[in-house]
């Protein structure tokens, strides 16, 4: 009912809105749609005209388009022509113009953002950035181009860390968003949480940071450098160090990219997704070939023919494209299906196939690891049971700490 009258949403069932959990992605995004595209007509603010030289797009958009208020860039029509070359922009020039200039705004060059340990593919804000000069500048364009680029219902070719989708949306990081940034670290701490640290470790409630070749220590709380981390504040220490490493030491930019996005996307409204269904929303639905998968899935301590594999890919297959998405964000750390497919996944290590891993459990979640691209998969006591907890753990997020 709600999928074939998004309008609803607004009215009697507008409660449902403000619990991202409850609605299917597909409503949600038609509401979104309707919602985003009802306040103003197009017809008022023109042609945005962007004349741009290949190499240098980023820079040449950036300066047309700080002229440009939020809502000109927002409702007028974008028209990108290239300096030298002929041709009236139908549509197709537009589009090759937002790829190129994605991938330059990716460009190390810039410094603006980083490939995570995970996956040099995915990217969360450089806390190194302000070696540019103009970097929150160019953080606000950025968070414009991906508003604008979602306005448009355009896909981009950029992949952000799930951690940075939720403080777009001003939810909270964990522990667990670590995993996807640096896997190393995130095992270091895990094991910390789980073991015996007294007399291992000589810590304290610090960190060091490298600013250009200067090291200098910063207090994850008040006179932290001279705080010992022991087996009783433990929990602390890493719950600090987790709040450092993924918001405090890159709030500036996260906050210039929200600025830019928020100009072009309410936030109110863009708050009805969650991380996932965002990163899906700005990064288009992948076409997940089940059997390219399942042919290019390592087993550990299971068997082909054991009743759990065989109902993981029965549940994988009555799945429709949203949730198969879902379950690879899950898995992997990222919807993107690589253009060679399944066999070329990567991971922390290099190239690392999908792995479904027997949790030695029963009856509860499945538990992943994406860094190594793996499902801890228990067992269950029926088909019924399995898809539930399947589809339980891929719409669940972590709870942590951020900023709204």
């Amino acid at each position: 009912m709600v999928r074939n009258n998004p309008g609803l949403m607004s009215g009697s069932f507008s409660i449902l809105v403000h619990n991202p959990k409850v609605l299917e992605f597909d409503n949600k995004r038609n509401y979104f749609s309707q919602q985003l595209h009802k306040a103003r007509s197009r017809e008022q603010y023109g042609t945005v005209q962007l004349n741009v030289r290949r190499p240098h797009v980023f820079e040449d958009s950036f300066h047309s388009l700080a002229r440009r208020t939020g809502d000109e860039l927002k409702y007028g029509k974008l028209s990108v022509r290239f300096y030298d070359e002929e041709g009236v922009d139908a549509g197709g020039v537009t589009r090759e113009w937002l790829t190129i200039l994605v991938k330059q705004m990716l460009d190390p060059n810039y410094a603006l953002f980083t490939g995570s340990a995970a996956d040099s593919k995915t990217y969360q804000p450089n806390r190194a950035s302000a070696i540019n000069p103009d970097h929150l500048g160019f953080f606000t364009f950025c968070g414009r181009v991906i508003g604008k680029a979602l306005y448009d219902g355009r896909v981009v070719d950029a992949y952000f860390t799930l951690a940075f989708y939720k403080h777009l949306l001003g939810t909270s990081v964990g522990l667990s968003d670590l995993e996807s940034v640096d896997p190393d670290h995130h095992r270091s701490l895990k094991w910390m949480l789980d073991n015996d640290i007294d007399g291992i470790f000589e810590l304290t409630f610090s960190v060091e940071a490298d600013d250009f070749g200067s090291t200098r220590i910063v207090d994850l709380k008040p006179d932290g450098r001279n705080l010992p981390v022991t087996n009783e504040n433990k929990a602390e220490y890493v719950q600090l160090l987790v709040q450092n490493r993924l918001t405090l030491s890159i709030k500036d930019q996260i906050e210039a990219f929200k600025k830019g996005f928020d100009e072009i996307i309410p936030r109110d409204l863009v708050r009805i997704f969650s991380a996932t269904e965002l990163q899906l929303l700005l990064n288009g639905l992948p076409d997940i070939n089940v059997e390219d998968w399942r042919a290019n899935t390592e087993l550990h301590q299971f068997q082909q023919s054991d009743s759990t594999v065989t109902w993981f890919w029965r549940a994988v297959r009555s799945f429709d494209q949203e949730e198969r998405a879902k379950l690879l964000q899950f898995s992997t750390g990222s919807s993107r299906v690589p253009l060679e497919g399944f066999g070329a996944l990567q991971g922390a290590q290099g190239a690392t196939k999908f792995s479904l891993v027997n949790a030695h459990t029963k009856n509860i979640l499945p538990s992943a690891h994406t860094c190594f691209n793996q499902i801890d998969l228990p067992s269950y006591d029926s088909y019924d049971d399995l898809r539930r907890m399947l589809l339980i753990a891929i719409n669940e997020g972590s709870e942590g700490f951020g900023f709204a």
